[in-house]
């Protein structure tokens, strides 16, 4: 029991994530190239839009006392600006950053004029931002990471919470998800069974327990359909499988092309299912951290 409140114990625990399936995986995830090609296709169903939990994480926040006008926010990966443009609508004044251009484009067509001034966005790598050189050490009074490979690892989970003077959030995939094509590519390619267990938000709660942190917590179902062009999904899984394969990219264009062509519509789609279990956290920075 002494290990649960053991800091050194859950950074261990944290460490050999990298010798699984999980961390590969994340490697897949974690390149600008993938959400370029993901932008176009993403929050474009409606049922996918709902399972971000947009009112239910106002609410949240708001209960946690990190939700009011004039409030300053950093969220780091913020994709395609859901949960930034929600936030400035409620008169925060957001800095969102992501490493992929493609989101960001689609994100700043989505900016109501009315909320323009309230946004600023930064084509940046979390891990290379120089929180000191930027003055944005305990400048936030909210720093956000929703489903962002930024925060992967504690070195930038830990740059993260530097940000923050009042309190920070994270939600990430709590249990094996269901990604049926990724599956099945990968016994293809890698040759083995994929044994994804994405749970490091599980180490990073327990991290905060163990730090003397005690952050809310809420569990969330989720589970769409999304229908793409293979072209589209083609792409995806290219840009994923190059960054985790060895394989030559001819031989990788000719085993995907291969699959995807036994799984798609008769009018050349592919419908992708996905379904997990999210976890969202939500803590208050102490004033002496760090």
């Amino acid at each position: 029991m002494d290990n649960i409140f053991n800091k050194k114990f859950w950074l261990t625990e944290w460490e050999k994530d990298k010798q699984t399936d999980t961390y590969n995986v994340h490697k897949g995830f974690s390149t600008p190239e993938y959400w370029d090609k993901a932008a176009q296709t993403y929050n474009q169903n409606k049922k996918e839009v709902r399972d971000r939990r947009l009112e239910k994480t106002l609410e949240f926040l708001e209960r946690s006392g990190l939700l009011f006008k004039g409030m300053t926010v950093l969220e780091i990966g913020c994709g395609t600006g859901m949960l930034a443009i929600e936030l400035a609508k409620q008169g925060a004044k957001v800095t969102a950053l992501d490493f992929s251009q493609g989101m960001l484009s689609v994100f700043k067509q989505n900016i109501p004029n009315e909320i323009k001034e309230q946004i600023t966005i930064l084509h940046e790598n979390w891990y290379k931002t120089d929180i000191a050189a930027n003055g944005w050490e305990k400048k936030f009074d909210l720093v956000i990471a929703f489903m962002s490979p930024g925060v992967a690892g504690p070195d930038s989970f830990f740059k993260m919470m530097s940000c923050s003077k009042k309190g920070c959030a994270i939600r990430g995939w709590a249990a094996k998800r269901k990604h049926t094509i990724l599956s099945d590519l990968w016994q293809k390619i890698m040759g083995i069974p994929l044994e994804d267990k994405p749970q490091s938000i599980l180490y990073k709660i327990n991290l905060l327990f163990s730090m003397g942190f005690f952050p809310e917590i809420t569990f969330d179902t989720i589970e769409w359909e999304q229908t793409v062009s293979i072209k589209d999904e083609f792409d995806s899984q290219m840009a994923f499988f190059q960054k985790v394969s060895n394989k030559p990219e001819g031989e990788l264009e000719e085993i995907i092309r291969r699959h995807l062509d036994t799984v798609s519509t008769p009018d050349n789609h592919i419908v992708r299912q996905h379904k997990g279990l999210t976890a969202t956290a939500v803590w208050i920075i102490d004033k002496s951290y760090p």
